[in-house]
């Protein structure tokens, strides 16, 4: 693939402005010393690295991410009252792919309020299979509630609440009372506030909630709020594979 094409792909602006970036010098290959200024000049991008403007970044064909999201961020392109949680991510995986579409976008979306594990994708087919009701991909969620834990309060969670919109009651795949006031709850569906929903028709109330895992994938103290990684392919195997 020309390198034009290669930062175009990858989120580096119009064909003419990785083309002008090329030709600036601003851009390098394999961490050579010297920039290459030839905007068709070809790179296998498997395994490819680059640097633009000094930055080095990785060739991925299709984008996976895990975003630690911390409280006070909405996951939409145009929030309300609060900053997108697209806005702690740089610019290029905004933008990649061009078009209407641009950029990864959020694997369901958690509240403003809500921290926690959050993927994110430019992959269509991957959203989806993660998102469907269908496909039952577990969520596991940390709630500190504002009453203390009893076993009637679990085992209605686990047998099924009607929530206000839908008929057909919701049930936890899973639940703990991991002390009298941290609720840990696993769900396979992701309806509007749902583990807030939840936990009201159970007579407790959510004082603050975190979504500590999503499939195969744990949330680890090593990401920082705020801060994302690439997954592995191992890691994105594992999700699909399951699903």
């Amino acid at each position: 693939m020309q390198l034009q094409d290669i930062l175009f792909s990858q989120g580096f602006g119009t064909r003419r402005i990785c083309s002008g970036l090329i030709q600036q010098g601003h851009v390098s290959v394999d961490d050579a010393g010297e920039p290459c200024t030839d905007p068709g000049a070809a790179f296998e991008e498997e395994g490819l690295v680059f640097r633009v403007m000094g930055e080095t970044w990785h060739y991925h064909a299709q984008a996976y991410l895990l975003l630690h999201k911390p409280a006070g961020f909405e996951c939409s392109h145009k929030p309300g009252a609060h900053p997108s949680v697209y806005t702690l991510l740089p610019g290029p995986l905004r933008t990649r792919g061009g078009g209407a579409a641009a950029g990864v976008q959020a694997v369901g979306r958690l509240d403003q309020d809500t921290t926690g594990l959050l993927l994110l994708s430019d992959d269509g087919k991957f959203i989806h299979r993660m998102t469907s009701p269908r496909h039952h991909v577990p969520k596991v969620y940390e709630a500190q509630v504002k009453h203390p834990l009893d076993e009637r309060q679990l085992a209605r969670l686990l047998e099924g609440v009607v929530l206000d919109d839908d008929p057909k009651p919701v049930r936890a795949k899973a639940c703990e009372a991991v002390d009298e006031h941290h609720l840990r709850l696993t769900l396979t569906e992701g309806k509007y506030h749902q583990v807030k929903r939840m936990v009201a028709a159970v007579g407790n109330r959510v004082e603050s909630l975190h979504r500590s895992a999503f499939g195969e994938l744990v949330l680890t103290p090593d990401l920082p709020e705020g801060r994302w990684r690439w997954l592995t392919g191992d890691e994105v195997r594992s999700l699909t594979q399951k699903v």
